[in-house]
């Protein structure tokens, strides 16, 4: 069964910009909370895991390139926790992608 989101994560209402993610539980530092953004022939989609994730100077998220296939012009980017984020806490970025 396809799930756009995590278990431990939820889309709600955020402070720093219309909808965010949030965490549903504790989340550990380095937790992988799944892909968040693939590139494709020079096009980066968003998952929605990436789709509702808001820009922080102060991010407790990373994206990590997963992997990439240069025959397929293809990359993968999972979201990565730089520290332990508490139940309730906005999942946050650093946009490198898009210009804010």
């Amino acid at each position: 069964m396809y799930r756009p989101l995590p278990d431990s994560l939820t889309i709600k209402q955020s402070k720093v910009n219309g909808l965010g993610l949030f965490a549903k539980a504790f989340l550990k530092q380095g937790t992988n909370l799944g892909t968040s953004h693939v590139k494709v022939n020079g096009t980066i989609i968003r998952t929605p895991l990436g789709g509702f994730i808001n820009h922080s100077n102060d991010p407790n998220c990373v994206k990590v390139e997963l992997n990439h296939d240069d025959t397929l012009k293809t990359k993968k980017w999972t979201l990565v926790t730089l520290r332990d984020i508490k139940e309730g806490e906005e999942i946050t970025l650093r946009y490198t992608f898009y210009k804010i």
